[in-house]
């Protein structure tokens, strides 16, 4: 009987958006992907969600890369924004940045 096996692919995304913050019971910064980008993550968002509707993500940010997932808000998606990432490019909210996201899908 053969051997199951999966595919891996990625996905690279580049955008520019606007650091916007949200204030809950502790404030969080985002930057919001693009409809069309939004719309080709959601095409394939169950070959990378690990459920709730959050995907994964890999993001290159200035000099920093990191690890993170994106919070899905009606209908697009949001790029969460640490404040040790923030602080490392010395960004605030209302600032533009330039973003590359990696999405790893598998099947």
């Amino acid at each position: 009987m053969p051997t199951p096996f999966c595919y891996v692919a990625m996905m690279r995304l580049a955008f520019g958006g606007t650091i916007f913050e949200w204030r809950g019971p502790a404030p969080f910064f985002f930057v919001a992907v693009p409809e069309e980008e939004s719309a080709q993550i959601q095409a394939v968002s169950a070959l990378a969600t690990y459920g709730w509707g959050v995907i994964p993500v890999r993001v290159e940010l200035g000099d920093t890369t990191f690890e993170t997932s994106l919070f899905p808000k009606d209908g697009a998606y949001l790029v969460p924004l640490k404040a040790a990432v923030r602080q490392s490019e010395d960004l605030d909210g209302g600032d533009y940045v330039d973003i590359v996201l990696t999405v790893r899908l598998e099947s």
